[in-house]
């Protein structure tokens, strides 16, 4: 069979992977990545149902709330989920919605995150390519 895989690892101040639960509230969860995110995907994990692929960014909507996703997973990007909010804070992010997709009661999420002015180090150091 053929597989695709694509494999990362985090940078301190520049991407930051993991995972949290969801609370079902409009006051969610918030993450703590350590920089401000430009570029989130998060995706339930533990659910059929609800968990697209969802792709958060700062260009479409460049002052909080955060709008609508992009979802990865369907020919309509940004179709069902456009009342989606989030707030992308100087350290992590915050889900305001009690969406199935990023904030369902109990349930299990993953998520990467790439920082906004990506910086390592003291705090002053840009991020260079490997």
């Amino acid at each position: 069979e053929n597989y695709v895989a694509y494999c990362w690892h985090e940078v301190d101040g520049f991407s930051k992977f993991g995972t949290y639960k969801g609370n079902g509230s409009t006051d969610g969860s918030m993450i703590y990545t350590g920089f401000r995110p430009a570029w989130l995907l998060i995706k339930r994990t533990d659910s059929s149902t609800g968990g697209n692929w969802s792709i958060i960014d700062n260009t479409r909507y460049p002052a909080n709330p955060i709008g609508a996703p992009l979802l990865a997973d369907t020919t309509d990007p940004e179709s069902g989920l456009s009342s989606i909010t989030m707030d992308l804070l100087s350290n992590g992010f915050k889900i305001r919605n009690t969406l199935n997709s990023n904030n369902a009661s109990g349930a299990s999420y993953i998520y990467m995150a790439f920082a906004e002015h990506p910086f390592v180090g003291d705090g002053t150091s840009p991020v260079t390519a490997r």
